[in-house]
Order: C-alpha cells, then structure tokens, then sequence
C-alpha cells in the first residue's frame, strides 16, 4: 500500500485500508474524518484525525498521523539528517523488540531521499509534556523507568549492526564537536540575550577544538537521542502506560544514560536537578539491571551520565540552525542550552574534555 505525502490527500477509503491492513479495524468502514493540527514539531506536522465509521466499534475513534514539515527549510533538514526515514525503520525494524511504551503504529511509509513521509499512529489519551514549562521531581521516576525500558533489552546487542540505516549511523556518527564549532557563533549571537554566563561559557568551551578525555563510549544500545518532555505523553500515574515515547526520528546507537542526562537537562530546573539527580540515575541503574546487561556498576553509569550532559546543548546549537525560526523554537533552544550547560558546569564535565 502506498503512502499519501499531505493531509489533504487523506480520505475515507485510505483511511479504511490504512487500518485494515494495520489489524485496527474492527470490522468497520470508515465514512468520514475530520483532521485538527496537534503539536509543535520542528520537522513534522502531525494531524489528529477523528473518524466516523459505519457501524459502532468499527475501529479507534482517532489517529495520529505524521507528515513532513509544511516549511521548506525543516523539510530539507529533516531529509538531510534522515528524520523522517529513522522513524519509519524504528516502527519497522526495532519497536516491538524494546519494552518502552510507544503509540502503536498502523501504518508507516516513506520514499528514501525525500520528505514524503507519512505514520498513522494510535491518539494515545494522555498528556503531551511542555518542554518549557517543566516537570515536578516526582514525575521524573517513570520516565527513568521508559529509559531503562528501552535500553535494556538491546543492551550491547551485536545483531543491531545487522540493520544497515542503524550500522551506518553507528559507523560515521556526527562530529558534534565540529558542529558547534561551526554554528556556534551564530547561535550566541542570534541568542545572547537570552543565554546564561555558565551558556556563554560551555559554548565558547566547546566552540574550541577539543576531544573526550575517554573515546570508549561504553556498551552501546538503542537510544531515542532526542528524549524530552515534548516528546513524552503522560497517562495515569497508576496505569499500565504511565509514560509513552513519541518522535522516533533520531534513534541511533550510543550509551544509554545518554538519554538520561538530555531529559534531565531539560526536564528540571537546576536546582530540583541537583537535589534529585543522583537518585534519579540510581533509579535508572536500578531498573536497567533488571536486564542482562553484564557489568556496568552504578559508578560508570554516573561517569557516563557526565560526560553526556553536553547533549542537550549539542542539540540546541545543531538544531536551532537547521530549522525554521518560530517564537516557541527560540524559547525552547535557549531552554535546553541554559539547561544543559548548568549541568555540565555542576558536574565538571568540562574536565573530560581536554
């Protein structure tokens, strides 16, 4: 079945077959839809459609369907980054091998090299986190529970060089470090008004040539890259899906508490991070060991969790220049770069740069 490459193009009959195929129907026909934008990607457009079928109980009363960016400028980034094809091999290749909730996917098309893109997904009931407003402390302990979820179960799995897009990813990864180097200058000044002195200095620390003081990134496993509260929706503290992982756009291998040290970046203010931060990755740990992931004390894991706080300034920088400006992009930017470069600077990240 092909894929449709804009909302407009959506109807009845692709709807119906898009299900069917999908195993969500339930025995209906869709007749009629209705599609409301939701949310505020930076590289895609996601519609909510609500369905009319024939019958009662003729398939999910709505769905989620993502789509490339309306602007030219995200469309191009999120080609050139392959977004928009990650995504689709995630739900194809990898998300019924992990634990970590996620919406199920009916449906996921995508035409390699260009933004023709489209994932009909489940409309999960529940809330979307905000990146600018924030988290409560006691929030935190779920989502450490996803992480763990889905780092576990592929924890320093050989087989996942068997998938080619995730080997070449792992094969030539980003130089971040010339990254910044690059775009930094760009971002301070288009941001400094906005951007802390501990900001100013992590960017200006980074802009410099330099390396990690250890190469061994540690055992590898699937990692979301990209894991913050935008990208989380919260259910009931005491259901089954307490936490469900959304935008599979930026899988790649690396170390796991690397996807810790991103959302806590940005999921706290500072100083509910350092009043919580080390139980936050013992609990991680915790829940990590339930799997068979060999040696890794809680001490390398803490070691590891300091040499990724950079990750959420590595990722304000990189995406802010690649992306289409909006009001809410800028504040979110800046968030997570005052954010991460707090955390580095708390935890003398900086040493293991040199």
């Amino acid at each position: 079945m092909e894929g449709v490459w804009d909302p407009d193009q959506v109807g009845p009959e692709w709807m119906t077959a898009v299900l069917d195929a999908g195993g969500g129907l339930g025995g209906g026909r869709v007749t009629e839809i209705e599609g409301t934008p939701i949310g505020t990607g930076q590289v895609g457009c996601n519609i909510r459609y609500r369905l009319t079928y024939d019958r009662p109980g003729g398939g999910p009363p709505s769905v989620v369907v993502k789509f490339a960016s309306r602007s030219q400028t995200s469309r191009a980034a999120g080609v050139q980054t392959l977004t928009y094809e990650t995504e689709v091999a995630f739900y194809r290749d990898l998300a019924t091998t992990v634990e970590v909730c996620r919406p199920r996917c009916y449906f996921a098309d995508v035409q390699p090299g260009t933004a023709n893109v489209v994932l009909v997904l489940e409309d999960v009931d529940a809330v979307p986190g905000d990146q600018l407003a924030g988290c409560a402390p006691d929030a935190v302990v779920p989502v450490m529970e996803q992480a763990a979820r889905l780092h576990g179960p592929r924890w320093a799995d050989p087989t996942l060089l068997d998938l080619p897009w995730l080997a070449a990813r792992a094969a030539d990864p980003p130089d971040v470090g010339a990254i910044v180097a690059l775009l930094w200058p760009e971002f301070c000044q288009r941001y400094r008004a906005q951007l802390t002195e501990e900001s100013v200095e992590v960017g200006e620390r980074l802009a410099r040539p330099s390396t990690w003081l250890s190469d061994d990134p540690g055992p590898l496993t699937l990692c979301h890259s990209d894991f913050r509260l935008d990208n989380l929706l919260f259910g009931d503290p005491a259901g089954s899906r307490p936490v469900i992982v959304v935008d599979w756009q930026t899988v790649r291998l690396g170390s796991g508490v690397s996807d810790v040290s991103y959302f806590l970046s940005g999921a706290l203010n500072p100083l509910d991070r350092r009043r919580v931060e080390q139980d936050m990755v013992r609990t991680y740990h915790e829940r990590l060991c339930a799997y068979a992931i060999g040696d890794y004390p809680l001490e390398r894991c803490w070691q590891d969790y300091r040499r990724h706080s950079f990750s959420g300034f590595f990722m304000a920088v990189a995406a802010s220049m690649m992306v289409e400006r909006t009001e809410r992009g800028d504040q979110m930017f800046v968030t997570m770069a005052n954010g991460a470069a707090a955390q580095a600077v708390d935890l003398g990240a900086t040493e293991l740069l040199r």
